[in-house]
């Protein structure tokens, strides 16, 4: 019961690093590069990374990063410190969303798998359920049903955790509509009761496994998630009315599923 009650006691939504990124003013270059060096976080090969400057030419955004550890940042600019947040936040699965970036580029055109690795990577979000009927019910876009006739388990049993920079940085000032692109993950019991930490350990581990290994292939592998409609993020979702909005809760296709490599669409 203590477990259960602290749980649902607990944010639902999860931002990277708010400790720094939840100020008004934008946390600088200097505090989000030695926040990088203390954690280690490094990209695929091993090399340290660093936040610098945009260039003009050079080999392109993702080819720095991979190569030589180079994030090109601008000062005072909200999407690309959500970016550094993130990497403190999940360093394993941006690592390896690099690395699928390359891996995927194909001559004179982008392809399906990087345009759903861009969508993870700026509207990612990672959500961890205890049941897989909760699951479910983002698949197939049952939004009242999860939101408010499963409420009570989504705040216990749920936690939603924000990969997307672009995600973090327009969850600074929410407006309705906001949609994210989910992966899910089915997590034993008593997990969401564990403090963020260790909520984005599990979330970066389980992720980076994935990518690893060919997901998403495609953007339909992504789940839509209007993040509105997560207990507690608004004031005005505690009406059950608000879940009528056809506009922020529409109904959709099944999405597919993936779990250790198998696929089903």
């Amino acid at each position: 019961m203590k477990e259960a009650a602290a749980a649902a006691a607990a944010p639902l939504l999860l931002l990277p690093r708010p400790d720094l990124g939840g100020a008004a003013q934008c946390p600088d270059l200097p505090t989000l590069a030695a926040a990088l060096a203390a954690a280690g976080v490094r990209n695929q090969v091993g090399q340290p990374l660093r936040l610098v400057p945009p260039a003009p030419g050079g080999p392109g955004y993702e080819e720095n990063i991979g190569t030589t550890g180079a994030v090109e940042t601008r000062a005072g600019n909200w999407h690309d410190a959500c970016n550094a947040l993130a990497w403190l936040a999940f360093p394993r699965a941006k690592a390896a969303l690099n690395a699928a970036h390359r891996a995927a580029r194909l001559p004179g055109e982008r392809g399906p798998r990087r345009d759903a690795l861009t969508h993870l990577d700026e509207c990612g979000i990672v959500v961890l359920a205890e049941e897989e009927a909760l699951l479910d019910l983002v698949r197939g876009f049952r939004w009242q049903e999860l939101f408010w006739q499963r409420r009570t388990a989504v705040e216990t049993r749920m936690r939603f955790l924000v990969l997307g920079h672009a995600t973090a940085d327009q969850l600074r000032a929410p407006f309705r509509g906001l949609t994210a692109k989910a992966v899910l993950y089915r997590v034993p019991s008593g997990l969401a009761a564990l403090p963020p930490s260790k909520l984005f350990e599990e979330a970066d581990r389980r992720l980076a496994d994935d990518l690893r290994h060919g997901f998403p292939a495609r953007p339909r592998e992504l789940h839509p998630l209007p993040l509105l409609g997560i207990p507690g993020l608004v004031a005005a979702n505690g009406d059950p009315a608000y879940y009528e909005d056809s506009f922020q809760f529409p109904a959709g296709r099944r999405g597919c599923f993936f779990s250790g490599g198998r696929r089903d669409c």
